[in-house]
């Protein structure tokens, strides 16, 4: 009798630990001391708590975050005590994948960059616990901006219905930021000239060849540039919605919505995609643009920059960018119209930017806490300390509202530039951190107020359905890591062939057999299922 009790007993405990192991975020919960989370307002716990963090630690990031002013004032606020273990971008990945793969595992993965492959695949493990439910719990601030903005949430959501991560996000309305950059133009070459901005492809030829010919910078030595950039693909990334192309964004990579049926097309193959190769490919050819812009290192594009001779260019508000006298003499361009009537701006990020940019693991003791902990900062209140500091000590709010850093930072003394300076108080210089953007606590180029106009200019061009990066099933991630990346890789590189003029256009054909030959009907079959499914979450 006393045999089999034992035995009733035993398969009652062991169903609780399955069903444990199997509940993701709500047994983690059902283990902690609720009594000690306070449901709303700070501090978060009654008890003091500590946490263990992996981060991932951009050079241009405070040197210590176990001791950095943002990190201290929050301590204080939450009664929660986070130990940071700040692991450097050169050697986040291996560092990252060993801990994920059987190593020591943190509580939290902070600014750590998870691929989306892995998010799922250690998600569906249980070492990553689900957030839904802490989401519904805990999670305010994210909560509301799910409500608000719907494809925020459906870009977390994995094939099996869960949220195992939180994400960089832009918000939606900062337009400046998510295009990035946007073109520009010599204001005082188009007065020379006697011409406007360029409204269509033809006209931007047009203006580019003029420059080439004419004495602009008066010194008879022909160094103008009609265009120049940091890289060829900025060009291609604004003429794409000249040619119907790159219809759903940026975050989507090579696909977009076919316009003649709901399914995805993988856009480098198509004759839009070629036709707009061929346009660039002779703007390079007749030297209308910078003709080492495949080669060209960023410190020799900014000085360029401030030597003035670009008539054109696509980057972030030039008059933050570059030094020199002309750095105030652009103004921004527009979409252009292209050979056949398209007119659109289709370079724009979604608003989730890194979807793995915060995960919990199955390790965390205290999931409730850390899911009001890092919940904060999806909220105004927490991303003006996040960004901005403390009032006084590191900002100060001006008469007309804005918020600006102290004179230290902004002119500092001791000869620091703007992130060097920060970085002695807050951690966020060189990206990557859990949080929204917010356009009044952001001092980049991209929340300058010419850049913010830039944006406002092509607003009425900018295509209204942008898809984030698809999520992906495990047996999906293996054929796309398979094959999907030479896919792509290809594509880049025979990009930059055709348009050097290394590779002809009528090798065009073969190229397209190549790809096809790449397995690139499972690569769609693979990518039109996840499209599905993305279109299916509530």
């Amino acid at each position: 009798m006393h045999i089999k009790k034992s035995i009733i007993w035993f398969g009652v405990v062991i169903l609780l630990l399955l069903s444990a192991c199997g509940s993701g975020g709500k047994s983690a919960v059902q283990k902690e001391d609720l009594d000690n989370v306070n449901e709303s307002g700070m501090p978060i716990v009654d008890e003091e708590i500590e946490l263990d963090f992996f981060a991932g630690q951009s050079p241009a990031s405070a040197d210590d975050w176990n001791d950095v002013m943002i990190f201290n004032e929050y301590k204080e606020m939450t009664n929660m005590n986070i130990n940071w273990k700040l692991i450097p971008d050169e050697g986040l990945e291996e560092k990252r994948n060993l801990a994920l793969s059987g190593g020591t595992l943190p509580d939290a993965f902070h600014n750590a960059s998870i691929p989306v492959k892995d998010i799922f695949k250690y998600g569906k493990q249980g070492t990553l616990i689900s957030l839904n439910d802490l989401i519904d719990d805990y999670a305010p601030n994210l909560q509301a901006l799910f409500e608000e903005n719907p494809e925020i949430g459906k870009a977390l959501t994995h094939p099996d219905g869960n949220i195992y991560s939180l994400p960089t996000l832009d918000d939606p309305e900062f337009l400046s930021l998510r295009i990035s950059a946007e073109p520009w133009f010599r204001q005082d070459w188009l007065d020379e000239l006697g011409m406007d901005v360029p409204k269509t492809t033809d006209e931007f030829y047009d203006y580019l060849k003029a420059v080439k010919e004419t004495d602009l910078i008066g010194d008879g030595e022909g160094k103008e540039v009609p265009f120049g950039a940091q890289s060829i693909g900025q060009l291609l990334n604004w003429l794409r919605g000249s040619y119907g192309i790159g219809n759903r964004g940026v975050s989507s990579g090579y696909l977009d919505k076919d316009p003649n049926e709901d399914k995805v097309r993988f856009f480098p193959i198509t004759d839009e995609y070629k036709e707009m190769l061929e346009y660039v490919h002779k703007l390079f050819d007749e030297g209308l643009i910078e003709q080492n812009i495949f080669s060209l290192e960023h410190d020799q594009f900014f000085a360029n920059g401030a030597d003035g001779v670009y008539g054109s260019t696509y980057v972030q508000d030039p008059s933050q960018l570059f030094s020199g006298e002309h750095k105030d003499d652009y103004t921004a361009g527009v979409a252009l119209e292209g050979p056949h009537g398209d007119k659109a701006f289709s370079y724009i990020r979604h608003p989730v930017v890194i979807p793995g940019a915060f995960a919990i693991t199955k390790d965390n003791a205290h999931p409730a806490a850390t899911m009001r902990w890092i919940d904060h900062f999806y909220s105004d209140e927490g991303m003006e300390l996040f960004m901005m500091g403390i009032e006084g000590e590191t900002y100060e709010i001006t008469e007309d509202g804005d918020y600006e850093y102290v004179e230290d930072i902004r002119d500092n003394p001791d000869g620091l530039n703007l992130d060097q300076a920060i970085s002695r108080y807050l951690t966020w210089p060189g990206g990557g951190y859990p949080g929204i953007v917010k356009e009044a606590f952001f001092k980049g180029a991209e929340g300058s107020e010419r850049s913010i106009e830039a944006a406002e200019k092509i607003e009425d061009d900018l295509i209204d359905d942008v898809w984030p990066a698809f999520t992906y099933t495990d047996d999906e991630s293996k054929k796309l890591n398979a094959f999907g990346s030479d896919i792509e890789k290809y594509v880049g590189e025979m990009q930059d062939k055709f348009i050097s003029g290394d590779k002809s256009f009528e090798e065009w054909d073969d190229y397209v057999e190549t790809i096809e030959g790449m397995n690139l009907e499972e690569y769609l079959d693979i990518q039109q299922a996840a499209y599905e499914r993305y279109q299916e979450i509530d």
